[in-house]
């Protein structure tokens, strides 16, 4: 039985949902086990061109049951609405093949606007949220004024809770931001036209997770966002508001007795970052827009454009070890084969003195970038699927990213489709 994480090593967007949806082929469950509707799995496979918000990247695996587990923001407005978009492409849904933990909090219709209002407070101090409600929804969450998606099935005492909560919401609403209350009508409108649809979803996971657990089943855990997103380990407060680390996949889950045998930390070929916070190795001007644009850098779920830079070997270097990735996929080594010459981040300067670890985030401010150069290969390298055929240009700078990190890069995405990938399983470091 493998249990296998795949997590993001940088600051997110490095393209996870590309290889759940590649590995999920060998897995029976794949689980999502953290976070919520704030970012974007891009998948392109035989169905169409997908951004997964929700949904488990393994969605499209026929035979592979896909979990939404106790850790996610799940939404239920949202779920429902990316559920009819990828069924409306042909993709299979069903209470066997796609299951809602019954302990998952939904995520409330206050939550967004409270996250609209707080950015709104916050002004040119803002955290760069995408307004989907998952702050205060966390917030909400560790303060126990959450609703479970299981008590769906006990109405009486949702309705007695939701007015508890109600009443305690709106004096935040009104006295804190001036806002319009809600009513219990409103709510009672959200549960029939929202929660009702995906309530045939909902079941005790946990208890489907234990039972395939026993008999063997391979299991893919899904993380959103990255590293250097942690709430814990991150550049704090610039962080989502939950665990991204492959660690907290077990608890996430619904299956906190699982042993992680792999983690696949995924890691871009160049970097990218959407939303604020410090970015030490970010690039402006032409050379931004030039990669920017080759890379189709814009947000699956907000569509702004990320701000980009080079390859840092501190900020990756960090993720791996607060992952402990056992194995990387680098994805979009093709986007680089417009460059004659590849910078890359090498140190940071940080006092007037190179260090090769990466900073607390209040000193992140103050650092500097130190940038070298590695040759380009100018050549188009999207049909190429094996390691020995890439220009020797390429492979030495896989290499290279290879000792830095001090981890095995064994799998390479030569672009976007599922297919578009070299596999060094074999290889060791």
């Amino acid at each position: 039985m493998a249990n296998c994480v795949v997590a993001g090593i940088n600051w997110g967007d490095e393209g996870k949902g590309r290889m759940v949806d590649l590995l999920s082929e060998d897995y029976d469950v794949a689980v999502r086990f953290q976070g919520g509707g704030n970012a974007g799995h891009t998948v392109i496979n035989r169905y169409g061109t997908f951004a997964l918000h929700l949904l488990p990247s393994g969605i499209f695996r026929p035979g592979v049951v896909n979990i939404l587990g106790n850790g996610v923001a799940v939404d239920p407005e949202n779920l429902w609405s990316e559920m009819q978009g990828v069924m409306k492409q042909g993709v299979s849904l069903s209470p066997e093949n796609l299951k809602i933990s019954d302990r998952a909090s939904l995520l409330l219709p206050w939550h967004r606007q409270l996250d609209v209002l707080e950015e709104q407070r916050l002004a040119d101090k803002k955290y760069g949220s995408t307004k989907q409600g998952i702050a205060p929804f966390y917030s909400d969450k560790y303060q126990k004024k959450t609703i479970l998606a299981g008590e769906l099935f006990y109405p009486d005492t949702l309705k007695v809770h939701l007015a508890d909560l109600l009443e305690w919401k709106n004096l935040i609403l009104t006295q804190v931001y001036g806002a319009q209350p809600y009513t219990m009508e409103m709510l009672e409108a959200w549960i029939e036209e929202s929660c009702e649809k995906i309530k045939p979803f909902i079941c005790d996971t946990g208890a489907f997770l234990r039972h395939a657990q026993a008999e063997g089943k391979n299991i893919l855990f899904e993380a959103q966002l990255g590293s250097l997103r942690d709430l814990d380990y991150g550049i704090y407060p610039y962080t989502t508001s939950s665990n991204t680390t492959a660690a907290y996949a077990p608890v996430g889950s619904g299956l906190p007795s699982a042993k992680i045998t792999d983690v696949i930390g995924v890691v871009k070929a160049y970097s990218t970052c959407v939303g604020e916070g410090p970015f030490v190795c970010e690039m402006f001007g032409n050379a931004a827009d030039t990669l920017r644009e080759a890379g189709g850098e814009y947000g699956a779920k907000t569509g702004r454009p990320r701000r980009v830079g080079p390859l840092d070997i501190v900020a990756t270097r960090y993720g791996v070890e607060v992952q402990a990735a056992t194995e990387i996929a680098l994805t979009k080594l093709d986007v680089l084969s417009c460059m004659e010459k590849i910078p890359v981040c090498t140190h940071y300067l940080l006092c007037g003195e190179k260090t090769d670890r990466f900073p607390f985030p209040a000193a992140l401010k103050d650092a500097q970038p130190v940038i070298e150069y590695r040759d380009g290969w100018k050549c188009d390298i999207s049909g190429v699927r094996r390691f020995e055929d890439l220009p020797r240009e390429a492979q030495a700078y896989v290499a290279y990213i290879e000792e830095q990190i001090g981890c095995p890069i064994t799998y390479i995405s030569v672009g976007p489709e599922r297919d578009s990938i070299i596999i060094r399983k074999s290889y060791s470091l």
